[in-house]
């Protein structure tokens, strides 16, 4: 009867034990969260940009910021870019942080459950005792094993709000990642754009150096026949001269753009020589850019996404300081075997176990809690004016983009008649000099002439693409929405 009143007893006493555990896990997940809550930045930015050339249009197509190089139709640079994705070492460095930062969380979170600890141990003591027959040691042994566990509850949300800036921490990590991605593709295309401006320029520059090297042997003749002077002969080899040694620099500059576009691949600096010596045009822009709205850079730049994130995480830290202005309560229990005997050891007789509740309360701490409140708002107002610099940056970037790519495009078209009207004047010229009618510093002119606007057109032509690359990566392209 005594041991049915006994196992009763211990059926009760487990009920309650479980309904108060039960009742003290609501109370930590559905407890007061302490400190401010998150809400998003209101930023106000304008309704449309300074530029509103009729080129560009208002509405952007997705897939056009997403996969913004393939609007220029060059096979390479597409082919670069989708092999610089798969192998950049600065996007797999960031793609790490990202699995760093859910560890962490995890971490973090951990803090919510319970830790149970399993141990074990043998003590063998002995004391000496004085007897009429002299002295005696005595000595005994105690086996002890068992589960110990602990249990803080998060009453006041010290560490939800610690797990709140941990998922922030790793939303702001993904936003790093989209941010390297969106640097990334813009870098390659950029580099490529500087290959293939440089490579045309050398094409330019061989092409004049041909003509002017035959002015130089057509002026020898007249030299050798009496109709001019030395002075012409040497002006002509001169100018041949000049325009031979930019091909070397120019040839140097491809080079370091090929260098370049190999370690953003993740390869040897020499690993695309044979892919991208051979020469070819520079991609040619598209007509037009999407540009949408300004506002629609709050949802698509990267960076200001991530310095909304560590906006976030400041805001839920400034809850985790001011958790500790409240007591801490904990729950703790253990429950094992011990025995002197090692027979014995895990009889139930021998059985123990314990468990109770406590609390903590820093009354007095010289004012710490409160100054590490103070120090995680000044936290928080420095990441919401990085977020702030952070917009206005953007809307610079893009203003700066729309305003280059337009007045280059008029540019253009002015250095396009350059190049043609200095093409005739270096023909007039040069008919004119063989027929003695002018001297030889018209065709001198007209030759320097001819070569100057063709290289400012060239880097006029590179111009309009890498404005478009900088507009396409002010607005945030070259990423998309994946699985996190």
């Amino acid at each position: 009867m005594l041991w049915q009143n006994d196992n009763a007893f211990r059926r009760q006493a487990c009920r309650r034990g479980f309904a108060v555990i039960v009742l003290l896990y609501l109370m930590t997940v559905t407890g007061c969260l302490v400190g401010p809550d998150f809400r998003p930045p209101q930023t106000k930015v304008p309704s449309a940009w300074t530029e509103t050339a009729a080129a560009l249009p208002s509405e952007p197509p997705l897939q056009d910021l997403v996969y913004w190089w393939t609007t220029f139709n060059d096979p390479v640079l597409s082919s670069l870019v989708e092999r610089a994705i798969q192998s950049n070492l600065d996007l797999k460095l960031a793609q790490a942080r990202i699995r760093q930062a859910r560890a962490a969380r995890n971490v973090t979170a951990a803090g919510l459950g319970p830790t149970v600890n399993a141990g074990g141990s043998y003590t063998r003591s002995g004391s000496a005792v004085e007897t009429p027959s002299g002295t005696e040691n005595n000595t005994s042994n105690l086996y002890r094993t068992g589960l110990d566990s602990a249990w803080e509850l998060d009453i006041f949300g010290g560490v939800r709000r610690s797990v709140e800036a941990a998922d922030a921490n790793i939303q702001a990590a993904v936003e790093d990642r989209r941010d390297v991605l969106v640097t990334l593709v813009a870098e390659v295309g950029l580099n490529y754009t500087d290959l293939r401006s440089f490579q045309q320029q050398i094409v330019i520059a061989q092409e004049n150096l041909k003509a002017q090297r035959h002015t130089a042997e057509i002026t020898r003749q007249r030299f050798q026949a009496g109709f001019v002077g030395a002075l012409d002969v040497a002006n002509a080899e001169a100018q041949a001269a000049t325009t031979f040694s930019q091909i070397p620099l120019l040839e140097a500059f491809a080079r370091k753009s090929i260098y370049r576009l190999s370690i953003l691949l993740g390869r040897e600096p020499s690993a695309l020589l044979q892919e991208l010596t051979p020469v070819a045009d520079i991609p040619a822009a598209p007509p037009a850019a999407p540009v949408g709205v300004p506002a629609d850079l709050l949802r698509r730049r990267p960076d200001i996404r991530r310095a909304e994130a560590q906006l976030h995480a400041a805001t839920a830290q400034i809850g985790v300081a001011t958790a500790d202005l409240f007591p801490k309560f904990a729950l703790s229990g253990s429950i094992g075997y011990q025995s002197n005997q090692f027979s014995s050891w895990v009889d139930w007789v021998n059985r123990f176990w314990s468990f109770g509740p406590s609390a903590s309360w820093e009354i007095f701490a010289s004012g710490a809690i409160r100054a590490n409140i103070e120090q995680q708002k000044a936290v928080q107002e420095q990441s919401l004016i990085a977020y702030q610099q952070t917009v206005l940056t953007a809307l610079q970037d893009v203003e700066n983009a729309l305003v280059a790519s337009t007045k280059e495009a008029q540019r253009r078209e002015a250095l396009a008649g350059a190049v043609d009207s200095n093409r005739k004047a270096v023909q007039y010229s040069l008919q004119l000099y063989t027929e003695g009618q002018v001297d030889f510093l018209n065709v001198l002119n007209a030759q320097r002439s001819l070569y100057v606007s063709e290289q400012a057109l060239v880097q006029s032509t590179h111009d309009i693409s890498t404005d478009l690359v900088a507009l396409y990566k002010a607005l945030g392209g070259g990423w998309k929405k994946e699985p996190q």
